[in-house]
């Protein structure tokens, strides 16, 4: 994986850059759809590739274990293949489970024993035992098996989890470079910042990773319950240790205003279920704020659902009618909703790319995050 570091805002850490993969290319900053089960919900490949035009996708590696299963994935001859899609995919290492699923699962240095959400049968994550998985689901950028703790952890916690995170990255890469991909491509491997809110800890866990010269670097266990503030002050103190020729991944992040945030803070990769799980309950994001299609106000607007939106659907329905088929509880509903914030998202991310390289991205942001906060 080759990351090319194009261009850099005078005013800010916000950059552009070009991710090189061998399934093509990345130019970030870049917001990635979320495929938990190899399908990112209510939303058609060719949607995903022509009308979205995502550049990059999720899958997720406790799910895909549990369903369909890793030997029916390797059958396929990897997720790729099994799903059609053509383009880079990044698998995460199931720690955001053991911090989600923490009433069905126990933490030990060996690594996470968990009972499956499906049919409470046993399992257990190993950080080996993750990157075997992860070489068999096949995507281009593997993430480090970490535990994510809750953003309210206190310091002791938050000091006892960040090393348990250190420890089993050691073992992460001792199992990454004893195997070899198995699909004729290269993989990389991210390794990921923990620290909770503790400044210390989170310098002392950058520095270490930094020191792994990883091909990319992630910053997980924010936005998971601590203070807005908090998760802009974390990054900006992570991404002034990482290095500046490497991705930067902020993992589940998040609002439109988080990742304008974040990229102001040098952040390249964002991933997030909010436009997909929120449309599916009938908010949309839009260039001039947050729209409810299930309020009242949208009955009788027949006006499209967004002027110069970024989807196709945004000129073809009205209001009035995506919320008629959200009170009738119809399944297309879902899909527009989804298409269009998830088209939203990334035409936000490549604005944001495009005023970084004209260099007026300070200004344009500060216009949208006006935008971005009202309710429609």
């Amino acid at each position: 994986m080759i990351f090319e570091l194009q261009y850099t805002d005078s005013k800010s850490n916000a950059r552009a850059g070009l991710i090189t993969t061998d399934h093509g290319q990345i130019r970030t900053p870049i917001f990635m759809p979320v495929g938990t089960l190899g399908t990112v919900k209510a939303v058609h490949l060719s949607e995903l590739k022509e009308d979205i035009n995502a550049q990059i996708i999720l899958g997720n590696t406790y799910h895909l274990y549990l369903r369909p299963g890793i030997d029916v994935i390797e059958k396929a001859g990897g997720l790729h293949k099994f799903n059609g899609f053509d383009r880079p995919m990044l698998t995460d290492s199931g720690g955001f489970q053991v911090f989600s699923l923490s009433g069905i699962r126990k933490l030990r240095e060996e690594g996470a024993e968990f009972r499956s959400h499906i049919d409470g049968s046993k399992h257990i994550f190993t950080p080996e035992k993750v990157m075997d998985i992860e070489r068999t689901i096949g995507a281009d950028i593997m993430m480090a098996f970490d535990e994510c703790p809750p953003g309210d952890s206190n310091y002791e916690y938050a000091k006892k989890s960040m090393g348990l995170t250190h420890r089993w990255l050691e073992r992460c890469f001792k199992r990454y470079n004893e195997t070899e991909p198995k699909y004729g491509y290269h993989q990389s491997l991210f390794p990921i910042v923990q620290g909770c809110i503790y400044p210390d800890l989170r310098k002392e866990s950058a520095e270490y990773i930094a020191s792994k010269e990883a091909e990319g670097n992630a910053i997980g266990g924010l936005a998971v319950g601590e203070p807005v503030e908090k998760m802009y002050e974390m990054i900006e103190l992570v991404n002034a240790i990482l290095p500046k020729d490497k991705p930067r991944y902020l993992m589940g992040v998040g609002t439109p205003i988080n990742i304008l945030e974040g990229i102001e803070r040098g952040v390249d990769m964002f991933d997030c279920v909010m436009p997909t799980r929120n449309g599916r309950n009938g908010m949309l994001f839009t260039k001039e704020g947050i729209m409810n299609m299930r309020n009242k106000k949208w009955e009788k607007d027949f006006s499209c659902i967004e002027e110069s939106g970024a989807s196709y659907v945004d000129a073809m329905y009205s209001k009035a009618y995506l919320r008629h088929l959200f009170h009738a509880q119809e399944l297309l509903a879902m899909q527009i909703a989804s298409i269009h914030n998830l088209a939203f998202y990334l035409w936000l991310v490549d604005e944001a790319r495009k005023h970084i390289i004209a260099g007026d991205f300070s200004t344009w942001k500060t216009m949208m995050i006006k935008k971005l906060s009202t309710r429609l």
